[in-house]
């Protein structure tokens, strides 16, 4: 299904340099051009509003449909053999959870879109109404996703799975008139209920928006729910609709005998979707998408950077409650009329460490994005790649990864173990945000391939103006750290603001450096313009006066043959300010001298990085606690190792890793402190070189 080889449809290349410089210099021309991909109810007569506030507004003047760029005009020319796209692959649907597989052509999909569009229609969703969606990896999400941009809903989809106060804290801010959910999550070793969590949710919510509750029953794993029938009002008792909160439905009841949905025009800067990341101040921000920047970025994404057009599979093994799922499952593989893959499931124990590769396999993936701590997980089980070699991985034509940086170790793994017979199959490590909802960074896979920087995140993307700065806002030079911010106007698909919060988005992104955008993250460009993204710009350890990196001490550490992956955190120290130390998680089968590794790892850190990167320590665990998009929770980490209070994060995927770290840390601890003592405080720190503040 889809395709393999390189062909691009013979569509011309370009250089990367004159295309960027021409998005920056006249950006009008550049988006108006990128503009032709989108069928529009009302073509744009303006291209940008650079006066708006917070931000500029892109094709002001605009109006379209998501759902009918989507969907409609691709079944509108036909099947294949009349040229068109209704009868091709729109989304294919594997759970490793269930064994089931599912493939939407794209009249299919376009009936069941249009039909729960008219169920949430007849419900009375109406343009501008805000719809929860919390529902596991099964095709009922990315339905629901592209019914409520059909009908001009805004959607937010939370990430199934998550506690009921988080749920909450979104209802509170969204205050949607629906939610849609399901009987359950299923993951390795466990099921989750989601109507319980719903319920609490709704109970702790101070809003009393919510009027329905959609359940997509799952029978064959989860008892199946009966729903009590509306109570129409009698002489002595009111209607149910007016003494429940919100009434619950089954999904298929929902649906039944409902009149499928015409797509509604909406405002190009209308929002299409609400997006809640976590908050520095617990309450999370709510990132604003618009519909016509929104749309004309992604298709311009996918033909430039990805190199994905019509009926080729593009798998972003991510989850829908997140931006990867956002933006690579759902709308940019639709867009332009490619086949997108939902897979229920994880890369590893599911069953084996061969998953994703049986998964490439059988569908023919042209472009897997998947996030390195995935590939971490894979390398950890399957060092030598074995598994892979079970499978036909010819179809693929690059590997991308995102969410982090991705290490040079495991970049190495990528591209001399697993792919180590696929020279013309590149490994790109690509930098976005949830803020932006595409790629900030990278190799242009369908503008001119260029070569690959270990450890780099390749190059600006057009239309994202990228500047190093110190903390007084004076330009770095190649080579130099400093933070990583975007001129404004930002490009088309980032966000338009936070839901109902400017004042918040002012000083979350704008304030610090004026007339820029602030990403929070550090980094450096080298002397050929390949950006260095380093980590999160509160990941900096500053010892005796100098600023580290942590990844870029973490990148060291991944060298060690024994090392599959590692967190770098920085421990308060009265002398040099913080001191770095290492929780180094093996390989799989790996078993070392832990006082050698140690020892090896302090030596390997001043090889790469330098004297005045002196490791303190490097402790062995079993694992790191991470989010449910793999990224490591550094903070959370930093905070145990120091002592200090945390809370249990929201986004956490295995809380028992988090215990079983925090149990070893105190026993570290305790174990240092009684060395200490017997001493009598005469030991020596292996990291005690005598460092003068520069």
């Amino acid at each position: 299904m889809g395709g393999g080889g390189r062909s691009t449809g013979g569509r011309a290349k370009h250089d990367y340099r004159p295309v960027y410089q021409t998005s920056l210099v006249d950006p009008a021309e550049f988006w108006t051009s990128a503009a032709e991909a989108i069928d529009w109810e009302v073509p744009p007569g303006q291209i940008v509003d650079p006066t708006a506030r917070p931000v500029a507004r892109w094709f002001p003047d605009a109006s379209l449909n998501t759902s009918f760029n989507a969907l409609d005009r691709h079944v509108r020319t036909g099947t294949a053999a009349e040229g068109g796209l209704a009868d091709r692959a729109a989304l294919i649907y594997d759970s490793a959870m269930t064994g089931a597989k599912v493939v939407f052509s794209y009249a299919e999909l376009l009936d069941a879109v249009a039909t729960f569009a008219g169920a949430m229609a007849r419900l009375g969703v109406r343009k501008g109404d805000r719809v929860v969606i919390y529902l596991p990896m099964i095709p009922e999400a990315v339905i629901a996703m592209l019914a409520c941009a059909r009908i001009g809903a805004v959607h937010s989809v939370v990430f199934g799975g998550f506690a009921a106060p988080e749920l909450a804290a979104r209802i509170d801010d969204a205050q949607p008139v629906l939610i849609v959910t399901a009987s359950g999550g299923i993951e390795p070793g466990r099921k989750i209920e989601y109507p319980p969590i719903v319920l609490q949710a709704l109970d702790l919510a101070q809003t009393t928006a919510p009027r329905h509750v959609i359940v997509k029953q799952r029978p064959d794993q989860f008892t199946p729910i009966t729903f009590a029938a509306p109570q129409a009002a009698t002489e002595t008792l009111p209607s149910s609709e007016d003494t429940v909160a919100a009434q619950w439905l089954d999904w298929e009841d929902a649906v039944r005998d409902a009149e499928p949905a015409d797509p509604v025009p909406v405002a190009a800067t209308d929002p299409l979707y609400i997006l809640y990341t976590s908050g520095t101040t617990g309450k999370p921000k709510g990132v604003v998408r618009d519909n016509g920047g929104h749309a004309v970025a992604l298709a311009w994404s996918m033909r430039n950077i990805y190199d994905v057009g019509p009926g080729q599979v593009m798998w972003a093994a991510s989850d829908v409650g997140w931006v990867v799922g956002h933006s690579y499952i759902v709308y940019a593989p639709l867009l332009v009329g490619a086949t997108t893959l939902l897979y229920e499931g994880k890369p590893v124990g599911t069953p084996d460490s061969g998953a994703f590769w049986r998964v490439v396999a059988e569908y023919g993936v042209r472009v897997l994005f998947t996030a390195p701590t995935a590939l971490r997980a894979i390398r950890k089980a399957d060092a030598e790649a074995k598994l892979a070699r079970n499978y036909d991985l010819s179809s693929l034509r690059a590997l991308f990864c995102a969410g982090e940086r991705l290490d040079p170790a495991t970049y190495e793994w990528a591209t001399g173990t697993l792919l180590a017979d696929r020279p013309d199959c590149p490994v790109v490590d690509h930098w976005w945000q949830t803020e932006t909802g595409w790629p900030i960074c990278a190799n242009l896979l369908g503008l001119q391939e260029l070569p690959i920087k270990p450890g780099s995140a390749s190059v600006p993307v057009p239309g994202y103006r990228l500047r190093v700065l110190d903390a007084e806002g004076n330009p770095v030079p190649a080579g130099t750290e400093g933070n990583i911010v975007i001129g404004l106007p930002m490009p088309p698909g980032t966000l338009t603001g936070l839901w109902q919060d400017e004042r918040r988005f002012s000083r979350s992104y704008m304030s610090a450096f004026p007339g820029h955008y602030l990403t929070g993250d550090s980094g450096y460009f080298d002397e050929d313009g390949y950006l260095y993204v380093l980590g999160r710009s509160d990941d900096v350890i500053n010892m005796a006066g100098h600023r580290l990196s942590a990844g870029s001490i973490e990148a060291a550490i991944a060298g060690h043959e024994a090392v599959a992956e590692c967190a770098v955190i920085g421990l308060p120290d009265e002398l040099k300010g913080q001191r770095p130390i290492a929780y180094v998680v093996l390989k799989e089968g790996v078993e070392v001298d832990t006082a050698q590794l140690r020892d090896e790892l302090i030596a390997l850190v001043r090889e790469k990085i330098g004297a005045i990167a002196a490791l303190h320590d490097a402790v062995v665990v079993a694992g790191l606690p991470k989010t449910r998009s793999g990224k490591i929770l550094r903070k959370t980490i930093r905070q145990i190792t120091a002592g200090d209070p945390y809370d249990m994060p929201s986004t956490i995927e295995d809380p028992a890793v988090l215990a079983a770290l925090e149990d070893q840390i105190i026993t570290t601890r305790a174990d240092e402190e009684a060395n200490a003592a017997s001493d009598n405080g005469e030991a020596t720190l292996p990291d005690s070189d005598p460092v003068a503040p520069s």
